[in-house]
């Protein structure tokens, strides 16, 4: 497992980070999220991505009880604040108030005493940005978390941020958490650059496309009986992609996987990994064997060539916005 710097922080991360959004706490049971926690950081893989919202609280009590046994200070945790969690007025956003109570709740559930990256997990326009920032500055200086982040964010509400922290005094923001990968590259365009220019590392979700670039979604055919496409709670960010169009230009990037003998999931998180705006690319995993699969994708050393070759493949549909 290979490491790299979150954004301009002294930190590092690994390449592949472990998520939880959609698995543990909800569609996985609880004794195969342990597993896949426990081969990844025997892996190598030191971050791990949770939020309050996953399941109200729970993937948060699933991750935090996967990694009890180990060192405290071995591996990366992160987890998020902004969507409800209750009814009340004040049960959500990003206001000082329920960043605070929510801190704490999250370490409560989480079973440890600090968090290493807090993150906003979308953008509050009710709140100024100013009492944000503050709040997490605070809970720096508490020693509460130690570092904070934002999670699909613009690179305008990027800019204000950053140079209010500046103005401020306040510990800077050291990573924004975007979807991004071969199907959704928005971020390319404005948020990387000036994440860049501002020092915040991307750690990305869904570089699989929910499990579009694995392959297993053919066209013509039915989705295999034990993907999250049959799930209720997770076919809806999945069933966007199911087009004929999308799963055309897999299949052509499926060929290019077989040429250099490698998984089509594999080459997708070496694509991500390409971006050396991206710290770290975050995978979710039901079974142990896709998170070893998708480890080994931190070694691959692809050509350039390749991803000339696979830029030609994406063009065919450019444009394309899916749910998430």
């Amino acid at each position: 497992m290979k490491y790299r710097r979150l954004g301009n922080s002294g930190v590092k991360v690994s390449e592949i980070g472990l998520g939880s959004w959609l698995t543990y706490g909800t569609a996985v049971d609880k004794q195969s999220a342990v597993e896949c926690v426990h081969k990844a950081y025997e892996l190598g893989i030191n971050f791990f991505d949770t939020a309050n919202a996953y399941n109200r609280g729970e993937a948060e009590i699933v991750l935090g009880e996967a990694l009890a046994p180990f060192s405290r200070s071995s591996y990366m945790l992160a987890t998020k604040v902004y969507f409800p969690m209750g009814d009340g007025p004040n049960d959500k956003g990003l206001s000082r108030k329920h960043i605070m109570e929510q801190c704490d709740a999250s370490l409560k559930r989480l079973g440890v005493d600090y968090i290493d990256l807090y993150q906003c997990h979308r953008y509050d326009a009710e709140v100024p940005v100013e009492e944000t920032l503050r709040a997490l500055d605070d809970l720096v200086q508490q020693g509460k978390i130690l570092y904070a982040g934002v999670s699909e964010w613009s690179a305008a509400q990027i800019t204000d941020a950053a140079q209010l922290s500046k103005q401020l005094h306040l510990h800077p923001l050291v990573s924004n958490q975007p979807i991004y990968n071969m199907l959704v590259r928005y971020i390319e365009k404005e948020v990387i650059p000036t994440s860049e220019r501002f020092g915040l590392g991307q750690v990305v979700f869904s570089p699989l496309a929910q499990g579009i670039l694995t392959g297993k979604y053919k066209r013509g055919a039915a989705v295999p009986a034990d993907s999250r496409a049959t799930n209720e709670e997770t076919n809806r960010w999945i069933k966007t992609y199911l087009r004929d169009d999308v799963l055309g230009c897999v299949e052509q990037l499926e060929g290019i996987a077989k040429e250099l003998d490698i998984k089509l999931s594999q080459l997708a998180l070496a694509w991500v990994l390409r971006q050396p705006g991206v710290s770290s690319a975050i995978i979710g995993a039901s079974r142990v064997s896709q998170v070893e699969e998708n480890a080994a994708a931190s070694d691959l050393a692809v050509p350039e060539e390749v991803f000339i070759r696979i830029e030609h493949i994406l063009k065919q549909i450019d444009g394309f916005v899916p749910l998430w």
